[in-house]
């Protein structure tokens, strides 16, 4: 798939997709992480990546476009710090972003998702609606910082397994990038099931393709949203 029909894909995926995810987030137990796949496996799930880096240096040079930045080092350096929420967040707003978006109010769902980006600067599909928008508004440079942002969110996380096995499961920091990888894909998912395996905590995940209606299964490595979610139950 080229990137160009991946971004369209992922656009006509957004919104239903983002309602899927809203719903499985509602339905978990309330001791539970809720759950929210064609890339090479890269590290398997025993080797957790170690950031490298502070949050606030990395995303300094994700703002200048350093081409030098790893995403993978600045998601995970963002989960050791006090703004990392996983579960939750705005979500009237999110709601209100989607919504503006579909309805083709482009200044409205910018400015919404300049909002959520306040208080997550890595929310994946709130960077997508701002890309998106300023595409139709015209405004190139903002819609290519977004683009360049997006990537590689996108590629920190379908170059991090396969997404085959536990093993080579996808990493994840959140519930949004399951869904996320879904939707670029061009999958939409149908079920979700809680898995622990040697110490470690999965989504898994089956999907179904549209066009072929052929179901897959995918794992997705939740052990970060899992363990923040014990110790704040702790607190």
């Amino acid at each position: 798939m080229s990137k160009q029909l991946a971004f369209v894909v992922y656009c006509l995926f957004l919104i239903p997709s983002a309602v899927l995810a809203q719903q499985a987030a509602a339905q978990q137990p309330a001791a539970q992480p809720p759950a929210s796949q064609q890339t090479p496996a890269k590290q398997p799930a025993a080797q957790q990546p170690v950031p490298q880096g502070s949050y606030e240096a990395l995303l300094e040079k994700v703002k200048k476009q350093d081409p030098a930045v790893n995403f993978k080092d600045l998601r995970f350096a963002y989960t050791e710090t006090k703004q990392y929420k996983p579960y939750g967040g705005d979500r009237e707003t999110r709601k209100a972003m989607f919504e503006a978006i579909n309805a083709k109010e482009y200044d409205q769902a910018f400015l919404l998702s300049e909002k959520i980006l306040a208080s997550n600067y890595l929310d994946i599909n709130a960077h997508f609606v701002a890309y998106a928008a300023n595409k139709h508004l015209g405004h190139s440079e903002r819609t290519e910082y977004h683009k360049y942002v997006f990537s590689n969110l996108m590629k920190s996380i379908s170059d991090s397994g396969d997404g085959k096995t536990m093993e080579t499961a996808f990493f994840v920091i959140s519930t949004d990038e399951e869904y996320a990888l879904f939707n670029f894909m061009g999958l939409r998912p149908t079920g979700q099931a809680l898995i622990e395996d040697k110490g470690h905590h999965y989504d898994q995940m089956t999907a179904i393709d549209p066009q072929t209606n052929q179901s897959s299964t995918y794992f997705f490595n939740i052990d970060k949203p899992f363990n923040w979610l014990g110790n704040s139950l702790k607190n």
